[in-house]
């Protein structure tokens, strides 16, 4: 119980869970907005506008800068993480989205001549973001942390 009442205490990571349930219930409220429709599972779904995951990393790092510094060791760490996970987040998890939605065009045309040969499900296709995604949910965690971190 002690561990639950100090993390509760703690403004940095209160900021970052504000700042991932508000780009979460985003993804809800854009895709009503965009498709018409309500889909909880976009709440816990990757990818997406705008990037839940800079929106995390990005508070951290906010908070970390209020609390201890901007040139201290400890925002140097947490800029590095918040730097490698956007890039992941718009490169690499952006490419295998791409992959996906190709793969699924193919296994799509093989079925179309035979049934028989793969009877795996849809791979996903949302799985990263767009630059403007990314940039989104930066912008997200920055106001957050600036606004709940003293």
């Amino acid at each position: 119980m002690v561990f639950i009442e100090e993390v509760s205490k703690n403004d940095v990571f209160i900021a970052c869970i504000t700042a991932w349930f508000i780009a979460q219930l985003l993804k809800v409220i854009l895709t009503l907005i965009f498709n018409n429709q309500i889909d909880i599972s976009r709440f816990v779904g990757s990818g997406g506008m705008p990037s839940s995951h800079s929106s995390i990393v990005t508070s951290l790092t906010t908070g970390v800068g209020i609390k201890r510094g901007y040139s201290s060791v400890e925002f140097a760490i947490s800029l590095v993480l918040a730097l490698i996970v956007m890039y992941d987040a718009a490169g690499v998890r952006r490419a295998v989205g791409k992959q996906a939605k190709i793969l699924n065009t193919m296994i799509e045309d093989i079925h179309a001549h035979r049934k028989d040969v793969f009877n795996e499900k849809r791979l996903k296709e949302l799985v990263g973001h767009t630059p403007v995604e990314v940039l989104a949910g930066a912008l997200l965690g920055i106001i957050v942390a600036n606004l709940m971190v003293r």
